[in-house]
């Protein structure tokens, strides 16, 4: 089935926005799990049946609405922070296996993604079935950041910053291959994409953890909100900006 293409080109300011919608992400699915404590069984079930209920409404329409996508990225990594906890601290797998496990499940996405079209394309997209390996590919990507980042953090013992600085210097490698290397273009895409998630989550632990863990200790409801606004200031100003190119 073919529709008009429903995912957002990539600039500069989608990364900016992608970065804007893992800290919210971790943000909110810490304000489910912790401070409403609901527990990571609990908030892995809303955070999904809410995944999947924007992903049904984003894969029914027939035009890309701006602030409908970014909704489900952010509820792919408000859930992909359940699934990564939820492995680590219900499931005792710890964040490396559950990382392996991530890994391997997103390059098998690929691989399928591969066989039905051979360029890997996540711009445009026009066919249903791609956009449904689009936002598979996504989900375990966002899943795979926050159990990387929560491995850098609480395995490895980085504190929230360094872990955000190391993510952030991964990222601007990746930036420099891209302008000056002829690397796989694909291949930079989702080695940017995890990278993000563990960036935004740290920056999202740096904004809500204890000053003793090395946070600013804003709380998740008040970092949840601000975030939320800055966003949705962002998707305001690109929409325009594409409506008047």
């Amino acid at each position: 089935m073919i529709n008009q293409n429903k995912v957002i080109r990539v600039t500069v300011f989608f990364w900016i926005m992608k970065i804007l919608a893992t800290t919210l992400g971790e943000t909110l699915g810490d304000l489910l799990s912790m401070t409403f404590n609901l527990g990571y069984l609990v908030s892995l079930g809303i955070t999904a049946t809410f995944f999947l209920v924007v992903l049904f409404i984003q894969l029914k329409t027939k035009q890309l609405y701006p602030y409908l996508y970014w909704v489900v990225i952010v509820s792919t990594t408000t859930v992909g922070t359940e699934i990564s906890d939820f492995m680590d601290r219900t499931l005792g797998l710890g964040y490396l296996y559950g990382s392996l496990i991530l890994l391997t499940l997103l390059l098998s996405t690929l691989i399928i993604w591969y066989k039905n079209d051979k360029k890997l394309t996540v711009y445009p997209i026009y066919l249903l079935k791609i956009e449904v390996l689009y936002w598979v590919a996504v989900l375990f990507s966002n899943s795979l950041g926050t159990a990387f980042g929560d491995f850098l953090s609480d395995n490895i013992g980085l504190s929230y910053l360094t872990s955000a600085l190391a993510t952030a210097g991964v990222i601007v490698i990746v930036f420099l291959v891209h302008q000056f290397a002829k690397v796989n273009q694909v291949l930079l895409f989702w080695i940017a994409f995890i990278f993000t998630r563990p960036f935004g989550a740290t920056f999202g632990d740096l904004l809500t953890k204890p000053l003793a863990k090395g946070g600013l200790d804003l709380g998740t409801l008040p970092a949840t909100l601000v975030t939320a606004t800055i966003l949705s200031l962002f998707i305001l100003y690109t929409h325009k900006k594409q409506l008047s190119e």
